[in-house]
């Protein structure tokens, strides 16, 4: 049996301050729940058949993987708004680096993988559900096209963990991304005045993220552009990120951390579900305020980092002030397509929002009822039929003269999402011991534009299956 990972090491080689040599910590009974071979493959990771013992105990974390340089990586970040000066990777450690088939660059990282000197008293573990949660809910926005971390493998570790419901199984997923650098690493070290530090990150996540870039202020505008498609993205698709803190905000533009987040079924701009927002700060209709806000937070790390202060925070002022106006035309861009328009206006902006204003209005189901436009069979999901009939001629008469709108909107709005309710009994089930709801999900929402083989999987939840809350993995 063999399991070669070819890694190509490169965060490792900055200095120690940029984190704590850590190994995983080994687990007694360590099996193998699930593997993404498709991205196993574009890893370049070569295995024989019939080694998922072998496959368990390395994503486990009982065996070291030749190559790997394991450590947890430290950072800060504002957390509800409030600033903690040090954070870091209190549960996971980072494995090391491969590049792809592709030619790109990503991390390997083992998540729920033991105590960590940045785990502030935790056990550094995961259990199951979470871990299940962001297989699921990580690969699915990949197949909705969305910049995203991804899951390569499951592991569960025979060990129980302790969290306020009793003793839950743990697990360990292995999370690959373009990197784990993250607006709070820039803030970790800027809150130090360790300006010379800053500028090494700065340098390293320039040549990782952004090579065109020629200066600090360069890198803050290559992280707005991605992160206002990023963004936009997500309200296509109504999801909420539920813990948007600046630790859980990539430089890279991926969405990282599905910890108390969630697609919404019916639809309310104020809608939020993470048990720890109780505030509503990360509500859906605040996403686009916040990652401004976050943003702002890194243009105020990076500002050590320049001789001409006055200057510098003119021109980065300027930076950040032009990212609501690259959001507002990313979320154009993304609903036209959701209403069947290519060739968008100006004035399509208003049409979209009155669309949405209508389906707040009537609770409709927001998946569905952008699914029901491609057919235009929307009108049962409405009880008002006069605004609703209004605003249907008024998008008939603006997408006629569009190429093949039908074609575009099946591609722009998922048939399926992963529900909460789904995930709560998918959940339920591999504690029980049976995972088939959870490889029914995953072959689902591996296609999510095309209808499911079970029509189930599209229906909102009944009133008792509706879920109001969801919970950090923590």
């Amino acid at each position: 049996m063999t399991l070669h990972i070819p890694f190509d090491n490169s965060f490792a080689d900055l200095p120690d301050a940029f984190y704590a040599r850590q190994s995983p910590q080994p687990v007694s009974a360590p099996a193998l729940l699930a593997y993404n071979s498709a991205l196993g493959e574009q890893l370049g990771i070569e295995r024989s058949e019939g080694d998922a013992s072998l496959m368990a105990e390395l994503f486990a974390g009982n065996r070291t993987p030749d190559g790997a340089d394991p450590l947890a990586q430290v950072y800060a970040g504002h957390q509800f708004g409030n600033f903690s000066p040090r954070l870091g990777d209190g549960r996971a450690v980072l494995l090391g680096e491969v590049v792809d088939r592709r030619g790109e660059r990503v991390d390997i990282q083992l998540k729920g993988s033991g105590q960590t000197p940045f785990s502030r008293m935790g056990d550094g573990r995961a259990w199951l559900g979470p871990v299940l949660r962001e297989y699921i809910v990580s690969e699915a926005m990949h197949a909705l096209g969305i910049p995203t971390t991804r899951a390569l493998a499951a592991v569960s570790t025979g060990d129980l963990v302790y969290r306020e419901q009793g003793p839950l199984p743990g697990a360990v997923l292995t999370r690959v991304a373009k990197s784990h650098l993250r607006i709070g690493t820039f803030q970790y070290f800027a809150a130090r005045q360790d300006v010379d530090n800053l500028r090494r990150l700065t340098d390293y996540a320039i040549s990782r993220h952004a090579p065109e870039a020629q200066s600090p202020r360069d890198l803050l505008a290559a992280v707005i552009a991605e992160q206002a498609k990023l963004i936009a993205q997500w309200m296509g698709v109504g999801f909420i990120h539920g813990v948007m803190n600046t630790d859980n905000t990539s430089i890279s533009g991926e969405t990282i951390d599905y910890g108390p987040c969630a697609f919404m079924d019916d639809f309310h701009p104020a809608r939020v579900y993470s048990s720890i927002d109780r505030q509503g700060r990360y509500a859906y209709q605040n996403q686009p305020d916040i990652i401004v806000w976050n943003i702002a937070q890194l243009a105020s790390a990076l500002l050590a980092l320049e001789p001409d202060q006055d200057g510098a925070v003119r021109a980065y002022t300027e930076t950040v002030h032009a990212m609501p106006g690259l959001i507002r035309e990313a979320w154009a861009d993304v609903f036209a397509a959701k209403l069947g328009i290519t060739h968008r206006r100006d004035e399509d902006a208003g049409l979209a929002s009155e669309w949405i204003t209508l389906m707040a209005n009537q609770g409709a189901d927001f998946t569905n009822a952008f699914r029901a436009l491609e057919g235009d069979r929307v009108d049962t999901s409405f009880g008002d039929e006069a605004p609703l009939q209004d605003w249907l001629a008024r998008w008939r008469g603006r997408i006629a003269g569009e190429p093949d709108p039908a074609a575009l909107m099946r591609r722009s709005n998922p048939a399926i999402i992963p529900r909460n309710h789904r995930i709560e009994a998918m959940i339920a089930a591999a504690v029980g011991g049976d995972m088939g709801p959870f490889e029914t999900l995953r072959a689902a929402l591996a296609s999510p534009f095309e209808p499911p083989a079970d029509p189930g999987l599209t229906a909102p939840p009944r009133p008792e299956e509706e879920v109001h809350a969801t919970f950090c993995g923590t």
